[in-house]
């Protein structure tokens, strides 16, 4: 299925291999991708809630394959705060996804529990989110070949969901499991021929990273993000970042038998963080593209207090 979709980028567009998809029964990976995913975590993670210590604001767009007609465009944005004297997180996260004329608008509610584990501070987090996906589909750019076709027609459809997870971390390490969708809803455009259902898959992640202190000014990160779909390929993301003196954060990505990459951000005033990644696919979508490209703005309100809860060197994940 991921081949074919590729090759049909590469010949049409985006906007054709969206017909594909809701057209046949389909359970590959069609949750949104994200290079700065350390940076959003309760994207996918409703635990992560609170986490920070911080009222968390962050915006991120992403804008993928540039070149490619119809590909996809991404806009990230959560808020979460810990209440309950850290004990307790809430968070909204909100997405809008493009992918030729396809668009899933989505809006989640976040819940998080955390328990203090011990003296360091570990703290085990439980997470639920709720929330709603407005699917639409828009065929008025497609390349349509039979316009009598009763599937090449506008459609939109809004679906609930809900999801969890889990989230463990310490002032140097984290490790989470989640799954933010668990319910597969069905997406099939009423108008649409016999033969053949589409679906939402049921995504599954796994996350985690740890600080080494190489020196007084040098911290190195690394953390992955592992992404399994039934019926689609197995595939990760890997970083290896460095932060200097707290502030500046540079490193390299990978994701499997995709693309690579690297990332950059800075933060400044204690508070705000800017940050910009880029990747290339180095597979069949190498040819006719220039790259993904993301960029975010990140805003931290912390409380001044002598016994800060949030993890400092995650405050940055």
């Amino acid at each position: 299925m991921k081949r074919r979709i590729q090759k049909l980028f590469k010949k049409t567009g985006a906007i054709v291999c969206f017909s594909v998809l809701f057209s046949i029964h389909s359970f590959s990976q069609q949750e949104e991708q994200s290079s700065l995913y350390m940076f959003n975590a309760l994207n996918f993670n409703p635990a992560y809630a609170g986490s920070r210590g911080s009222l968390n604001i962050t915006a991120i767009g992403r804008f993928q394959w540039v070149g490619i007609n119809g590909a996809p465009m991404t806009q990230f944005l959560s808020v979460h705060a810990p209440i309950a004297r850290q004990n307790i997180g809430l968070g909204l996260n909100i997405v809008n996804d493009v992918i030729g004329s396809r668009n899933r608008t989505s809006v989640y509610a976040d819940f998080a529990f955390s328990i203090r584990l011990n003296r360091n501070n570990h703290r085990l987090a439980f997470g639920v989110n709720g929330g709603v996906d407005l699917w639409q589909m828009n065929v008025g750019n497609m390349i349509i070949n039979d316009p009598t076709d009763p599937s090449a027609s506008n459609f939109s459809k809004t679906v609930g969901n809900f999801g969890g997870g889990i989230y463990y971390y310490g002032q140097r390490h984290y490790i989470g499991f989640s799954v933010p969708r668990i319910l597969e809803n069905e997406l099939n455009n009423p108008n649409q021929a016999l033969g053949g259902t589409s679906a939402s898959a049921r995504h599954f992640y796994i996350m985690g990273g740890y600080v080494f202190n190489l020196n007084s000014v040098v911290k190195f990160k690394p953390s992955t993000l592992i992404k399994l779909t039934p019926n689609a390929p197995f595939t990760f993301d890997l970083n290896a970042s460095f932060l200097l003196f707290e502030k500046i954060w540079a490193g390299a990505m990978y994701r499997f038998n995709e693309s690579a990459g690297f990332n950059f951000s800075y933060t400044f005033a204690d508070m705000f963080t800017i940050g910009y990644a880029f990747d290339f696919a180095y597979n069949d979508l190498r040819f006719n593209q220039y790259g993904s490209h993301e960029v975010m703005l990140q805003l931290d309100l912390r409380k001044k207090q002598k016994n800060y809860l949030s993890p400092r060197y995650f405050s940055y994940f």
